[in-house]
């Protein structure tokens, strides 16, 4: 390990969680961070607002257990992803940061694979990779989502989509701060924070190789909620008035997202195994 250290560059990781996190996912998602074949040198919690007393008890021991690294940030009240993740990355002291979500399991060596593509390439701003999607109720494997590997293709790409799969995310402290970090929004933060970093001139690549398992509930997927569509809109509007993408790169992404909406749930499963998750 004392070689590998000499060798990698050290790394914050950053989880926000809230009150309506399942106390066990929330703890198979820390653990999965703290137990890296790599592991972070700064690890910093944004509770969200109050978290339930399970939730208290499995980061306060945490906080115990890793009590070099392990820090833990509080708001009074419930933010919005954004505004926690923005707060995360002020109270983070390394220049990279490795994000991660509350209730995802990364692979052993994500860190490390991470922290090789940045020693290897120190111009690098923003790292991604695939990710495995289970079955949150039965953890069978659904799909491994799949994105544009290098600069070029995640520029083209991010005219109309997200070019990452937020939940790999890993990124230069600094450039995240000259982009202006996370917007207000409720859903697709990931997407616009993502683009406005390639704006700012942020060097991307994504690794070819699973680096997260991503918790899907297909009972909250068959539930049509208005927010999603709106946000998605939302951050499309603004990407298309910033110049970044043109109006046919609006339009069509918007359409295709209200007819999701709008089609039965069967039709849109279908739609989502065939073309989204690729």
């Amino acid at each position: 390990m004392a070689e590998l250290n000499e060798r990698l560059p050290s790394y914050s990781a950053l989880m926000c969680v809230y009150e309506k996190e399942i106390p066990a996912n929330f703890n198979d998602s820390l653990e999965s961070m703290l137990m890296q074949s790599y592991p972070p040198d700064d690890f910093v919690l944004v509770c969200d607002g109050k978290l339930t007393n399970e939730l208290n008890i499995i980061a306060k021991s945490f906080e115990s257990e890793y009590k070099s690294i392990f820090r833990i940030v509080r708001t009074e009240e419930n933010m919005s992803p954004g505004a926690a993740l923005n707060i995360g990355i002020a109270a983070c002291n390394q220049k990279y940061i490795i994000k991660m979500d509350s209730d995802d399991i990364s692979e052993p060596d994500r860190c490390e694979c991470q922290m090789r593509v940045f020693a290897l390439d120190p111009e690098l701003d923003i790292l991604g990779g695939w990710v495995e999607e289970f079955d949150s109720e039965t953890g069978q494997t659904l799909a491994l989502k799949k994105c544009p590997l290098h600069h070029n293709e995640i520029m083209k790409y991010a005219r109309r989509r997200n070019p990452f799969n937020k939940q790999t995310v890993a990124f230069r402290k600094s450039k995240a701060f000259e982009a202006g970090g996370y917007s207000d929004l409720a859903h697709c933060s990931d997407y616009e924070f993502a683009v406005r970093m390639l704006q700012k001139g942020a060097k991307a690549q994504n690794l070819p190789k699973m680096l997260v398992r991503y918790r899907v509930s297909k009972s909250y997927r068959r539930k049509k909620h208005w927010e999603n569509p709106k946000s998605f809109i939302t951050v499309r509007h603004r990407i298309y008035k910033s110049g970044f993408s043109s109006l046919w790169d609006f339009l069509l992404p918007v359409t295709a997202q209200l007819m999701m909406f709008v089609l039965p749930t069967r039709f849109t499963d279908f739609l989502y195994k065939k073309f989204l998750r690729k």
